[in-house]
């Protein structure tokens, strides 16, 4: 069985020096334009040199229109390519191969942040206070895939690594994706290929861009009710993306433990089934050295981690040890600012129950 110690590689031969993937981590530390912040790059930085294989920004959003919260790191623009630049360029200076997460918030991206009535495939009702969502017009699809592509560049050119197409968590991909929040009668509504299309468009867009070198990776939620995504959806997902150029793919289990009715995990379902054919990275509630091995057992090539990282931020680096099994919640606010975790994504981290002494 693979060490989490253990080099692996992507589908287009980018070698990643271990099998530890930084996942992608809401900390709301961005400025109010979308440019990066020294706290965020401080915060990435410090868990490049933790020993990280990966290290994925935070979710960064493609257009004005696809915000989903205060603080976000944005790509839709050449203002954000200084501070993409000099993040990127100051990763390469530890072994981590570095990825920036792009998405678009769709119904998830509130008035209140945009000024705009959130739009996503289909008019979805999304709560009393922000009523519903618009459907996109075809045409509007089109711009939002061009948005992507020009974001994809943008990160290439500031020297990134690669890209994870953010198509999991109930946002604008995944929202096409479903069958409750897509019911387009175009070209991108219907049937499981239909409803791929805009990721599809996503993807191809983006390689007539970058170079061959430059990685695609997507993340999808296997099973999502909210929206309408099966396993049996993501598996015909998976057999589309297959056949695109893109180099790994990222499932989101939220508790990589939980077995179906099978008996099996998530991540062996998936991984028995394509994981020969691509990288696969599992992530959720992954804590501990066996935590991780239970998830390489299961077939994926790396284990994603976020919230055990924000205390541990050597927890790469340690995690080769069979019996690291380091300190769970609560953590002290003052644990977490002396792990490079500004005030702001401290405060941010009070809203999950139990994870800081004075939170909630």
């Amino acid at each position: 069985m693979p060490s989490m110690d253990e080099s692996w590689q992507l589908r287009n031969g980018l070698v990643i020096p271990n099998r530890s993937v930084l996942a992608a981590m809401t900390n709301k530390q961005s400025h109010v334009d979308g440019t990066l912040s020294d706290d965020e790059a401080t915060f990435l930085l410090r868990r490049a040199k933790g020993g990280f294989g990966i290290i994925t920004t935070a979710a960064s959003h493609v257009q004005e229109s696809g915000q989903g919260w205060v603080g976000e790191l944005g790509v839709w623009g050449d203002h954000h390519l200084p501070g993409l630049t000099n993040l990127a360029t100051r990763l390469k200076e530890y072994e981590a191969r570095s990825f920036v997460q792009i998405f678009h918030g769709g119904m998830r991206a509130p008035s209140s942040i945009t000024g705009q009535q959130p739009c996503s495939a289909s008019e979805n009702y999304i709560s009393e206070k922000e009523g519903n969502s618009r459907e996109l017009t075809t045409q509007e699809v089109e711009e939002t895939i061009s948005a992507f592509v020009d974001a994809a560049k943008r990160c290439e050119s500031a020297g990134f690594d690669g890209v994870e197409l953010h198509g999991a968590h109930g946002y604008l991909i995944a929202q096409f994706l479903g069958t409750n929040t897509n019911r387009r009668s175009d070209q991108f509504g219907g049937n499981m290929k239909a409803r791929c299309k805009f990721l599809l468009e996503i993807i191809r867009g983006i390689r007539t861009v970058v170079h061959p070198d430059f990685a695609i990776m997507v993340r999808l939620s296997p099973v999502s009710e909210e929206i309408g995504i099966t396993l049996q959806d993501t598996k015909q997902v998976i057999e589309l993306l297959l056949e695109e150029e893109i180099d790994a793919l990222h499932i989101s289990c939220w508790d990589v433990f939980e077995k179906q009715q099978n008996g099996r995990t998530i991540t062996e379902e998936i991984c028995s089934a394509y994981s020969d054919s691509i990288p696969i990275v599992s992530t959720g509630s992954v804590w501990s050295a066996k935590d991780a091995q239970f998830v390489l057992d299961r077939g994926a090539q790396a284990v994603g981690v976020a919230r055990v990282a924000l205390p541990h931020p050597d927890w790469a680096s340690l995690v080769s040890e069979p019996t690291y099994n380091p300190s769970r919640p609560p953590f002290a606010p003052k644990q977490l600012l002396s792990a490079d975790l500004s005030p702001i994504f401290v405060d941010y981290m009070r809203r999950w129950k139990g994870f800081v002494t004075d939170g909630r």
